[in-house]
């Protein structure tokens, strides 16, 4: 906000004294001017013989001429009479409570009469230091140059948005938000082409692994919106890796997301299983292999979990990226036998083995509609797929859990949304300050509940100090419960970037196509390693190691 002008009064008085009138006193008296004595005087002249007469009384005395005056004594002024008489002497206590002067044939004047404008006066100069202090600043605030901020969404509508809006633009009657949803197809180009010029987003949506993508069109969080130590105190780990430039925060999280692993309640009770609550690989495998039914066509009836192909296994490539960051293969060059094995672990549920028969194959519909179905035990997807699937069948019985693991390890898989604000906004200051709303508690709780309205959920919270709230969420707790030892990477299914991670995945299938043959792999990964590699150097994206 600009800084306020200087408001100061001078044309108010501070000292309102009042001084009395000059008493009356006799009149001063103009004295003649004293004429000194000549230096030579003349002699005097001597008196005549003969009797002089006085000359007759004159009425009033004439003035002599200049030599008269030299040699004749003034006579003694005539004494002076006055009526007038000095006032008597005020007593002080009569002075204060008074303060009456008078003049003769003049009323005198009371300050008593004047007390009542003199408290009027005070108390106006009171109310103009409260409105400096109180109103003026509000003032100014409303009446401060209005500001639009355009935001770009993608997956919920409107209305999601509409409260908490409200709320924020009666708060601040200078802002204005206004709420845009896309469509998800090319929506990182579109995005990215019109941050590039001035009419773009002020704030917009973006996913975590767009970072590198966007990185010159992403202002970073000012300290006096959210410092460092602020961000790193709220968020999860991971948000910290995926969401920092040099020393700068570039977005802030209102929701998390990964992959859980679902479970088919009525499956597992008719297969005479107990639902776990979580599961090591080999536990999972085992599962799968005993919940799988075939008929007497060898056709899969009941599939126990959906892996092993690209073509109709949902979020593969996600599942893949955490069996390799879980077996500490490197992903920025998968040639080595931890990779390898990663990738034959994933195809081996489309092959019959010794000791079990394949529990996925290519015959089978898409793994969200067969697990709708109630065709597949388990399953593998993010939060959001819960309400596709009671799209399809509301009656549905089933849960999530967290992913399996390897002995030992406790590593997840995050695939999230950023709110960020665009290097060309001009008003990024008010756009950092309405995200920072957004991510506030109370918020970011106003918005599950809009969402919960509309489907079965709200998006799972970003905030650690807020896991408490969801964790024993049937269908969302799973996602908190793992946030903390997520990770991430470029290999994001359903981000439709057209950009990095369609095209690692695109490099990625046609190696784990190989595998779900069964054919040998060590050359193509050799391969693979290479247009990984020129991906990420055209992305500058760093080479170093990322197990």
């Amino acid at each position: 906000m600009p800084d306020q002008p200087d408001y100061s009064r001078p044309d108010f008085k501070k000292d309102f004294s009042f001084e009395p009138p000059p008493q009356p006193g006799p009149p001063k008296i103009k004295e003649s001017p004293v004429v000194p004595e000549p230096d030579n005087p003349k002699p005097p002249v001597a008196p005549p013989t003969t009797e002089l007469k006085p000359p007759p009384p004159s009425p009033e005395p004439s003035i002599p001429s200049y030599p008269e005056a030299l040699s004749s004594t003034p006579p003694p002024p005539e004494p002076l009479t006055s009526t007038l008489t000095p006032p008597e002497a005020i007593p002080p206590e009569e002075a204060a409570a008074a303060l009456v002067t008078e003049e003769p044939g003049k009323k005198g004047i009371n300050i008593k009469k004047f007390l009542p404008f003199l408290l009027v006066l005070i108390i106006f100069v009171a109310l103009i230091g409260v409105g400096y202090k109180l109103i003026l600043p509000r003032l100014m605030k409303t009446t401060s140059q209005e500001i639009t901020l355009t935001y770009w969404g993608l997956w919920e509508p409107e209305t999601i948005y509409n409260s908490v809006i409200s709320e924020y633009q009666q708060a601040h009657p200078n802002i204005k938000i206004e709420y845009v949803q896309h469509s998800p197809k090319d929506y990182r180009q579109r995005l990215q082409s019109a941050l590039v010029q001035e009419g773009g987003p002020d704030i917009f949506r973006f996913h975590n692994t767009w970072v590198p993508m966007l990185k010159r069109e992403l202002a970073p969080i000012p300290a006096t919106t959210m410092d460092s130590a602020t961000f790193e105190a709220n968020y999860y780990p991971v948000m910290r890796q995926d969401l920092r430039i040099s020393n700068n925060y570039v977005g802030i999280p209102i929701e998390i997301d990964g992959l859980g692993l679902f479970i088919n309640e009525e499956i597992f009770e008719r297969g005479g299983k107990t639902i776990p609550s979580s599961v090591t690989w080999d536990e999972f495998r085992q599962l799968a292999c005993e919940l799988t039914s075939v008929n007497e066509q060898d056709q899969i009836e009941i599939a126990g979990a959906a892996l092993g192909r690209t073509e109709n296994v949902e979020h593969w490539s996600d599942i893949i990226a955490l069996m390799m960051l879980q077996n500490e293969a490197d992903l920025t060059n998968p040639t080595s036998k931890r990779a390898q094995d990663s990738i034959k672990y994933f195809a081996m549920f489309n092959q019959k083995t010794t000791d079990c028969s394949r529990t996925w194959d290519e015959t089978l519909p898409n793994s969200t509609s067969a697990f709708a179905g109630g065709m597949l035990a388990m399953y593998f997807g993010p939060s959001w797929e819960v309400f596709e699937i009671k799209k399809i069948d509301p009656s549905l019985r089933f849960r999530v859990i967290p992913v399996p693991q390897l002995p030992g390890t406790n590593l997840t898989w995050a695939s999230y949304w950023i709110e960020g604000v665009s290097q060309k906004s001009k008003n990024q200051e008010a756009a950092w300050e309405f995200l920072k709303y957004l991510s506030e508690k109370t918020t970011m709780q106003k918005l599950f509940e809009a969402q919960a309205k509309l489907r079965l959920f709200g998006e799972p919270y970003s905030r650690m100090d807020m896991a408490n709230l969801l964790e024993g969420d049937l269908f969302a707790g799973a996602y908190i419960q793992q946030a903390n030892a997520a990770r991430s990477w470029y290999l994001a299914s359903r981000t439709f970037d057209n950009g990095l991670n369609d095209s690692i995945i695109e490099a990625f299938q046609p190696v784990v196509d190989l595998a779900s043959e069964g054919k040998d792999i060590e050359k193509d990964l050799e391969t693979l390693a290479q247009k990984v590699g020129q991906l990420l150097s055209q992305y500058e994206v760093s080479t170093a190691v990322v197990r």
